[in-house]
């Protein structure tokens, strides 16, 4: 524009100054909007696709200044991780209002999870991201396959098993079903978590009274194992003892008795602290021996 009415001013000898420099500085203006046309700035945690009249080039632009065709427009995608949250709390997810995913398990019981997604996007896919999907992804992709996932994948367990010992290993399998999807379409899932689960309260109260009756029921077998224990160690202990009085009673000689009563005998003879009184005989067996000090 600035260009047009430098010429029309040329006509004048009066205005003719004029005319040039507004021809100098218009294009000036347009030198400058070409340089910033072919300078393209990526952020950090960023990569661009460019495309030129529509068509998406395989080239992936990375973080800093780069130098592209000024007819050239640019796609940015965030390769950083990203979360994607659904839950029942209303400010919590990425939804308005409740988002939590509701699942029919195999015994029928509806429950209601509360579920946050990490993925990023993978650099060296994004054109083809930019091709099949665009840039609205998470609406596309990410939200659409882990909630189709993960009810598929609750029908294989009861209420009781997600709610309780089950729950790892349903978060695996739904993991790696999720991660194969992400894959084909240009993105990486970082970590699944299923942050909770809740139930009908009726369906609660009666799966917490059978965890807690299972419990009892280890407590008890603990206990009773531990009394078998100690039977058995009474047991053993009860026959050595037999053992050793029948050893005893085997052995035992009244010789020998005899013989052990005269080393006696003998040490209390030559004890110096008192005096000593031996009533009785060796014929009847085991005299009475009174030492007074």
């Amino acid at each position: 524009m600035a260009l047009l009415v430098s010429f029309g001013l040329r006509t004048s000898e009066r205005t003719r100054p004029v005319s040039r420099i507004i021809r100098v500085v218009a294009i000036v203006m347009i030198l400058v909007g070409l340089a910033s046309s072919c300078v393209v700035q990526i952020e950090s945690g960023e990569v661009g696709v460019p495309t030129l009249f529509g068509k998406v080039n395989n080239e992936i632009l990375n973080s800093g200044l780069n130098i592209v065709n000024p007819f050239v427009v640019v796609r940015k995608f965030n390769v950083r991780t990203q979360n994607y949250t659904m839950s029942g709390i209303a400010d919590e997810g990425d939804q308005v209002g409740d988002d939590a995913i509701r699942v029919l398990t195999s015994d029928g019981l509806e429950l209601t999870l509360d579920v946050s997604v990490l993925y990023r996007v993978v650099a060296a896919q994004t054109p083809k991201i930019l091709k099949t999907i665009g840039n609205d992804y998470s609406s596309i992709i990410v939200r659409p396959v882990t909630r189709t996932k993960i009810r598929d994948n609750a029908t294989f367990y009861n209420a009781v098993d997600l709610y309780s010992n089950k729950r790892g290993e349903f978060q695996k399998k739904i993991f790696n079903d999720i991660d194969s999807d992400f894959k084909k379409r240009g993105l990486e899932l970082e970590q699944l978590l299923v942050r909770n689960i809740t139930l009908p309260a009726s369906v609660k109260t009666s799966i917490e009274s059978k965890i807690q009756a299972e419990q009892d029921a280890q407590k008890m077998e603990f206990v009773l194992q531990k009394e078998t224990q100690e039977a058995e160690r009474k047991r053993v202990e009860a026959q050595g003892i037999s053992d050793y009085q029948r050893i005893v009673s085997q052995t035992l000689t009244t010789n020998q008795l005899q013989y052990e009563m005269i080393k006696a005998y003998k040490e209390l003879a030559l004890s110096g602290n008192g005096k000593v009184l031996i009533m009785g005989d060796m014929k009847g067996g085991v005299p009475i021996i009174l030492n007074e000090k």
